[in-house]
């Protein structure tokens, strides 16, 4: 699927604003994130948006999305996740591009695997932490979070999403999908990219009950599949790195690619 086939397809439905996605509930930032990675051209044949709404925002649509991750000099961030460590976390700037927007977002994980994410509207650099920055991180990761050293830019990410409402899978529930394409992973201290190709993530973000997307992936043969945009890039990137967590997305979806653009 184009990025014009998508532009077609969320054309149709009822949009939604901000503040609809926070009074409908959906604006969650205690969660359960499902994610799925599948071919574009198998989400043309997917009915995703039939019965949602997308979020609009200034008449787009789509929003392209920017992140720089922060982590020590011994990648504790990294580690903690590949290890499945229980007191990871990420540390991220996130830059709106089509607003200018940025924020410094932490994320932590809480009760039973749930997503915990707190953030503050960012005036530095996308790159850089500034001393509020900082002061918001420790003060969010807490006593029980101790930073091994200094944070520092590991990794950036660029993509475009597109958010919908939909059937949270119990009544009067409402979720979150959103619909991740053109991805690219950037190094940040070298600069090297790594395109996802014609790869989307599709994620689901709920409660403890799956959503309708859900429900639909998994009939047609999509199951979850553990994929984090930093410690994905991150594996890709630098393929020395511990990777067991992503493993399998990585030999069943991203290696496959690159072998097929490579010619191998």
């Amino acid at each position: 699927m184009s990025a014009a086939d998508l532009e077609r397809r969320l054309a149709t439905l009822t949009a939604v604003g901000l503040a609809d996605i926070d009074e409908a509930g959906a604006g969650l930032l205690t969660r359960v994130d499902r994610k799925y990675v599948l071919p574009a051209v198998a989400l043309a044949t997917l009915p995703l948006t039939d019965g949602a709404r997308v979020l609009e925002i200034e008449g787009r649509r789509t929003s392209q999305y920017a992140s720089v991750y922060f982590d020590t000099p011994a990648l504790a961030s990294y580690l903690g996740a590949a290890h499945r460590r229980r007191g990871r976390y990420k540390v991220r700037t996130r830059t709106y591009a089509d607003s200018g927007d940025c924020f410094v977002e932490v994320k932590t994980r809480g009760a039973r695997g749930a997503t915990v994410k707190l953030r503050q509207p960012h005036d530095g650099a996308a790159h850089e932490l500034t001393d509020a920055a900082r002061a918001f991180t420790t003060s969010t990761l807490g006593p029980h979070r101790p930073l091994d050293g200094p944070l520092r830019p590991t990794l950036a990410n660029r993509y475009r999403r597109t958010t919908l409402l939909v059937d949270g899978g119990r009544p009067g529930a409402i979720a979150r999908t959103t619909i991740d394409t053109d991805l690219v992973w950037v190094d940040a201290e070298t600069g090297d990219e790594r395109p996802l190709g014609p790869l989307v993530v599709v994620e689901t973000k709920t409660g403890a009950s799956p959503s309708v997307t859900d429900r639909l992936l998994w009939r047609h043969g999509h199951r979850p599949v553990r994929i984090s945009k930093y410690g994905t890039g991150m594996a890709v990137l630098h393929p020395e790195l511990p990777l067991t967590p992503w493993r399998r997305v990585l030999d069943r979806h991203i290696e496959p690619y690159e072998r097929l653009t490579a010619g191998v």
